[in-house]
């Protein structure tokens, strides 16, 4: 079992900035993909960002490129998507993911394991 605790969601303006970060437990980190989804009110969870064990490999959806960035730390079992540049569309629970794999998991239902979530409110 993995563990997964997701923090940093809070209000900020439109243009501002914010850091979610993801702690992990429970197993060893870096032998997990990790991955990062939003869900807004009245639609589906989506894909937002996603890295490979190493962190040497990352992936995006096309509507955050330039924007977010997702890193990770496994000496700290910490994965982190930092958030430029925020428009009131990235309003959102925030959700980060966890996938026992070797490369790159892109969808929702290849993760086996989910954080609680944190809510990010982007006003206009």
């Amino acid at each position: 079992q993995v563990q997964l605790v997701e923090s940093g969601g809070g209000l900020v303006q439109a243009g501002g900035s914010l850091r979610l970060s993801c702690a992990a437990s429970g197993r060893t980190f870096s032998n997990y993909a990790m991955g990062w989804f939003r869900q807004a009110p009245g639609k589906e969870r989506e894909f937002v960002a996603a890295i490979s064990w190493s962190g040497l490999n990352t992936y995006y959806t096309g509507s955050v490129k330039g924007r977010f960035t997702i890193s990770r730390d496994n000496a700290k079992n910490t994965v982190y998507l930092q958030m430029n540049s925020l428009k009131p569309e990235d309003t959102a629970v925030y959700y980060c993911a966890a996938q026992l794999s070797r490369g790159v998991v892109l969808t929702t239902r290849a993760y086996d394991y989910w954080g609680q979530g944190t809510r990010v409110t982007i006003s206009s």
